[in-house]
């Protein structure tokens, strides 16, 4: 069966390429658009103006969800991508291809369109500032990405097609990033199901993501998105990279085209140079835990914060201490200022935690200033308890009503949340912090919502 989705602004060239990709394949072509105007009876211009744009986007699920795993090539409009379970039925069968192009080259190709504005802004503003905010929606939803901007219809048709059909990875490329990821600490077994993998990558919907850190071979992640990824029909595979410093790893992302990286210690802030493009929160926090390529450029994320905010949604602000300066403890002070709180960074390396908090306006201290500020909230933002059988701070130190969050999520227990447990605190695992986190990652590298619950149960 051949299905083929594109997906992209309005301009961006879905429609000619696509009626071009049909008639060169020999299969059915799909416009979302007409066939929305065709069962509504009416203009997309009318169906805004009689039930909105929400309106609008009920028809479009339903329109999408009828033509979902059909074979064919399926044009749809710019906005579907914002909806995760939309994206979901784009995505059963076939690759989806991003065809791009920057803003004024967008601008120049739909003025004097009669479809309604999206906001109130001028014309060249609104595409600049929608593009903007669904672009890590474009990116997530597609295995491939073509910039439309220098190229005609017929070049764009002919390098989908050559996509979809040979893969995104040249042998030369292919060789140079195995050969790396062997002389990696990667399990012989799993180099061996990884070159598999990459022999039979020969479509654009067949993509690689990783951990990377050092160390990271007793990360969780490679089991839980490869069971995310079955259960959700890609046919992406997960693995790991652990390599003393980031500039190889890199280089073997670009050589492998791998989509999604999962950035951990030590790497969070040492990869944003490498990086094209980085989002509002993440350069706030000046850390990146996430890592989406697309084509040439490589857009950097943060999910750890919402990951740290999303378990203590609701708690009224308070008084509240995160122990360590490093990037996870970055993520902490950024969520907690989101929510309000009084914060104050506290680590054993004083000037570290100062450098951290005045970027945020927060306080700052040594460990020792744990007892004076007696916090409501504490976080532990350090890798302590992570095995060694440690806690970060004493037994005494914790009274009852104080929630305590530990980020540590190997083991579950951790010495710290022992302790809290005993004197009646309430107590938050790093499991919470990682199935939040991850489930946002998660929708960055496939544009799709990832079910907590399963997360909960695969990890």
């Amino acid at each position: 069966m051949t299905r083929i989705v594109l997906v992209g602004y309005r301009g961006s060239g879905k429609t000619t390429v696509g009626a071009l990709l049909a008639g060169a394949l020999g299969v059915p072509f799909y416009d979302t658009d007409a066939l929305i105007e065709e069962r509504a009876g009416m203009p997309i211009p009318a169906i805004f103006e009689n039930s909105g744009e929400e309106g609008f986007r009920r028809l479009e699920r339903s329109v999408i969800a009828s033509l979902a795993g059909q074979e064919g090539v399926i044009s749809t409009g710019g906005g579907a991508i914002t909806d995760p379970d939309t994206v979901a039925l784009l995505r059963r069968g076939g690759p989806v291809v991003f065809l791009s192009a920057p803003a004024d080259v967008l601008h120049s190709r739909i003025r004097g369109s009669a479809r309604p504005a999206l906001t109130s802004l001028p014309p060249d503003d609104e595409i600049r500032t929608v593009l903007a905010a669904r672009m890590p929606a474009y990116i997530g939803a597609s295995d491939c990405c073509i910039d439309t901007r220098a190229i005609s219809p017929r070049e764009v048709c002919r390098r989908v097609r050559s996509a979809v059909t040979g893969g995104t990875l040249s042998e030369t490329d292919r060789a140079r990033g195995l050969a790396f990821l062997e002389k990696t600490p990667l399990p012989p077994e799993e180099v061996k199901g990884l070159k598999n993998f990459l022999d039979k990558q020969t479509r654009a919907d067949m993509r690689l993501c990783a951990v990377i850190g050092n160390p990271c071979l007793h990360s969780k992640s490679p089991a839980l998105f490869n069971h995310l990824f079955s259960r959700s029909g890609l046919t992406y595979w997960y693995t790991r990279i652990q390599w003393p410093s980031i500039g190889p790893v890199m280089n073997c992302a670009r050589a492998l085209d791998i989509k999604g990286l999962s950035v951990t210690i030590p790497f969070k802030s040492a990869v944003m140079p490498f990086l094209s493009d980085i989002e509002p929160h993440a350069a706030a926090i000046g850390a990146v835990n996430t890592v989406v390529r697309c084509g040439d450029r490589a857009y950097g994320h943060n999910t750890d914060w919402l990951g740290v905010r999303e378990p203590l949604a609701g708690m009224q602000p308070c008084p509240a201490v995160v122990l360590g300066a490093g990037g996870a403890a970055a993520a902490a002070v950024y969520a907690l200022m989101d929510l309000g709180m009084d914060v104050t960074v506290l680590a054993r390396t004083p000037d570290a935690a100062a450098a951290l908090a005045q970027r945020f306006g927060a306080g700052s201290g040594p460990l020792t200033a744990f007892d004076r500020i007696d916090p409501d909230l504490v976080i532990n933002a350090t890798p302590v308890g992570m095995g060694d059988g440690k806690s970060v701070l004493e037994e005494h130190q914790l009274r009852p009503g104080m929630t305590v969050f530990d980020l540590v999520y190997t083991p579950p227990e951790t010495p710290l949340l022992r302790f809290a447990r005993r004197h009646g605190c309430r107590c938050i695992g790093g499991r919470q912090m990682f199935v939040a986190q991850a489930s946002a990652q998660f929708r960055l590298f496939t544009g799709i919502r990832a079910d907590q619950d399963l997360i909960r149960e695969v990890i």
